[in-house]
């Protein structure tokens, strides 16, 4: 049974207003059901969406798209629609309805939330397709699937694979010191083919990764990790603003992970800003770096040839990891959801001693609570066409009226430019609007004569400046 919810004016509109792309659609209520499980099978193969059947839209003058809300006469006259759903996916698994009905409007609009499915979903022609902008796109060829299936993780490049001579993973150092630890003792050619790390006289993938010396020289551009230094705050790092040349960490997947770490933690020492109260060294908590590298590593898509970047900005940390976010993992569900890309590496990593991955399943959320423990903002996870970004801000939570308050304590004034450093905002009228707000609660004034580029901020007579007048500080 498919319920019916009301929705008022404000709600209706902003339904019309909705933008057609990668996670909305709006289609009348006329479309052929069949070609609307072909939206149901886009979103549920990329990252979810929206779909309305019941918005009629049509060209106005200059081109505008104008549409009008036109729904089905009752529930029933949907069943055509909902049982076509019915074929792809019985409603209720990855795909909820509810029909909305407006009270200034006839008829009732179809709403279908898709989620982001495990398995890959097809329409009922027996094509899958995948949501990319506002366009369902067939995947017909046998390399679009397979590139699904990884995506999707139900298969793993880490299973594949490697033509190079075993002995890379049965004779070397990793190998021999990790099996010291292993009950029962075994050799490591007998323990490694228990394990499926070999296949004939082939390593896999994932042992090459755990137990080779230098994996990136058996699979180049696939498993290396760069650390770029940025002096700006821009958005993008350009090759000018580069501290110094792009550090490579290379080695088994266990010592390279540390090795990241360690490197991340030694560059982001030196970053130092404009705070509150002066320059100061930027601070990151050790375990939040440690996780999201942790994590970037062992769930990348191995299958991409591309490195992991670790970009340390003035204001931030970018880690990017090669490929989508797995199976239903969504960067809304993230945090209570699992999903191993990455099986095997994941659960024979953690069989070395002091393992990266600890607490199975808690990395990110460990990630998390650091930083709010440092009162510092949530990480943001940005899931991209063939990668994921993780966005580590050195934003505070403290306002940035406290921030620039905080900063003229010792400071006399206080210009846009040292606003946004403390503050962390990039967008110079965004300061200005604060400037604005302090100075109609008479926190702030401005300095007088200062125009321009030159233009400045203090504290009032009567909130501490006892002159009335501004140093030559700031």
């Amino acid at each position: 049974m498919v319920t019916v919810a009301d929705v008022s004016i404000e709600q209706r509109d902003l339904i019309l207003a909705l933008p057609e792309g990668h996670f909305h659609d709006l289609k009348s209520r006329d479309i052929a059901p069949g070609k609307l499980t072909k939206t149901i099978a886009g979103f549920a193969n990329a990252a979810g969406g929206e779909l309305y059947v019941g918005i009629d839209e049509r060209t106005g003058p200059g081109g505008a798209k104008i549409r009008s809300w036109r729904g089905f006469a009752d529930p029933e006259e949907a069943n055509g629609h909902l049982q076509a759903f019915e074929q792809v996916s019985p409603l209720g698994t990855y795909v909820r309805a509810t029909f909305l009905r407006s009270a200034t409007d006839s008829g009732l609009v179809l709403q279908l939330e898709v989620l982001k499915t495990r398995e890959i979903v097809k329409a009922t022609d027996g094509i899958a397709y995948v949501r990319r902008g506002a366009q369902n796109l067939p995947q017909m060829l046998e390399d679009q699937l397979a590139r699904l299936r990884l995506d999707k993780g139900i298969t793993s490049f880490e299973s594949e694979t490697v033509s190079t001579d075993p002995v890379v993973v049965t004779n070397s150092t990793v190998a021999l010191e990790f099996l010291l630890n292993v009950v029962p003792t075994a050799e490591p050619e007998q323990w490694l083919r228990k394990q499926l790390l070999l296949s004939g006289d082939k390593p896999t993938v994932a042992a090459v990764l755990l137990f080779s010396e230098l994996p990136q020289a058996i699979l180049p551009k696939r498993c290396g990790i760069k650390l770029l230094r940025y002096r700006t705050t821009d958005t993008v790092g350009a090759r000018d603003t580069l501290a110094f040349d792009p550090i490579t960490i290379e080695g088994w997947l266990y010592e390279q992970i540390a090795a990241a770490v360690r490197e991340t933690v030694r560059v982001v020492e030196g970053v130092q800003v404009m705070g509150p109260m002066g320059l100061e060294s930027i601070k990151y908590p050790n375990e939040t770096l440690h996780e999201i590298i942790t994590n970037a590593v062992l769930h990348r898509d191995y299958s991409i040839a591309a490195d992991i970047q670790i970009r340390v900005f003035d204001n931030r940390i970018e880690i990017e990891s090669p490929g989508r976010l797995p199976g239903h993992i969504t960067t809304q569900n993230i945090l209570t959801e699992q999903f191993a890309r990455n099986g095997v590496i994941v659960r024979l990593i953690n069989k070395f001693p002091d393992p990266p991955n600890k607490d199975v399943g808690e990395g990110l959320n460990t990630a998390f609570q650091a930083m709010r423990a440092l009162r510092l903002k949530d990480p943001v996870i940005e899931d991209r066409d063939s990668s994921v970004v993780v966005h580590i801000r050195h934003e505070r939570l403290a306002s940035p009226e406290e921030a620039i308050l905080t900063y003229l304590k010792k400071n006399d004034e206080i210009n846009n430019a040292v606003a946004r450093q403390i503050t962390g905002i990039t967008s110079e009228n965004k300061v200005k609007e604060v400037f604005y707000r302090l100075r109609d609660a008479g926190k702030l004034e401005r300095v007088p004569g200062r125009l321009g580029s030159a233009s400045a901020w203090r504290r009032p007579a009567r909130n501490g400046n006892k002159n009335g007048t501004a140093k030559n500080g700031g």
